[in-house]
């Protein structure tokens, strides 16, 4: 009777439950992991200013950003054909076809990035195939380095690109294109003059959730990369396992934290969160 009567409560019931959950699990671990990095074990700055005073943690975020780039680059230019392709077929065929966008999710990430160790070693199946169709003559090393890294972290970021791209391009009306044409405009130019723009939300998006998500990576790197591949995350579970120095991890984790809100908050800038889902 009361939620009836007061619109209000009934809502703040409906939203209690994720709201606790949310707090439980992530504002809760947040606040204590940020109020570590300024306890050691009283008050200090210490951490955050021997991250300041080290070159070696500037170049690690200089990589974990040149890698994170690099694989959403090659993300966006696999995932937007795909994506295309799938948003102009019927809703039949595309749903029947996104089962194999969405096969990745059903494996964890960890098998993966070990089947990908089986495949990408000297002696893998990559490096066999190769070789018998007379393509190489010695193996290619293609573990350990920035190929074996960027190839674990497109398999597994490239459906995060294809679902916003998907998104954004089944909003598009597809008459512009033909009222383009209609107007004397090629089909090509019909497309990279109309459609193109149109779609750049989706690009923006998916970009987003691909280069947030790449900074933050570990698994992949720490079974595909080389010691010249070491990304923040990986400096964070040293810091944790090997050093036993949660005030640093603590530290690196929040200036990891603040450098995500940032890309955030300039993506809203420019593009705007309401075009992130197909708001065109």
């Amino acid at each position: 009777m009361i939620l009836t009567r007061y619109p209000h409560v009934r809502n703040l019931a409906l939203t209690l439950p994720i709201l606790i959950v949310l707090l439980v699990l992530f504002v809760f671990p947040i606040s204590k992991i940020i109020l570590r990095s300024f306890m050691d074990p009283g008050f200090t700055l210490k951490h955050y200013l021997h991250i300041l005073h080290t070159p070696v943690y500037f170049r690690i975020l200089f990589i974990t950003f040149r890698i994170a780039f690099f694989v959403t680059v090659v993300c966006l230019f696999t995932g937007y054909p795909v994506a295309y392709f799938l948003s102009k077929l019927p809703p039949r065929k595309s749903n029947l076809l996104m089962i194999f966008v969405m096969l990745p999710f059903w494996t964890s990430l960890l098998v993966r990035s070990y089947a990908w160790m089986v495949l990408l070693q000297r002696e893998g199946i990559l490096n066999m195939i190769l070789m018998k169709l007379g393509l190489i003559s010695t193996p290619i090393k293609m573990m350990f380095n920035p190929i074996g890294v960027t190839v674990g972290m497109v398999h597994i970021l490239l459906p995060f690109m294809i679902l916003p791209l998907l998104a954004v391009m089944k909003g598009i009306d597809r008459n512009l294109l033909k009222a383009a044409e209609n107007l004397g405009a090629r089909p090509s130019v019909a497309w990279w003059k109309v459609f193109f723009p149109l779609s750049l939300p989706g690009v923006g998006a998916g970009c987003l959730l691909v280069f947030m998500m790449g900074i933050g990576f570990f698994i992949t790197p720490s079974l595909l990369g080389g010691r010249t591949d070491t990304m923040i995350s990986m400096a964070i579970e040293a810091q944790v396992n090997d050093m036993v120095n949660w005030g640093l991890a603590s530290a690196l984790a929040v200036v990891l934290l603040w450098i995500t809100i940032f890309i955030f908050i300039v993506y809203d800038r420019i593009l705007g969160l309401d075009k992130m889902w197909g708001e065109i």
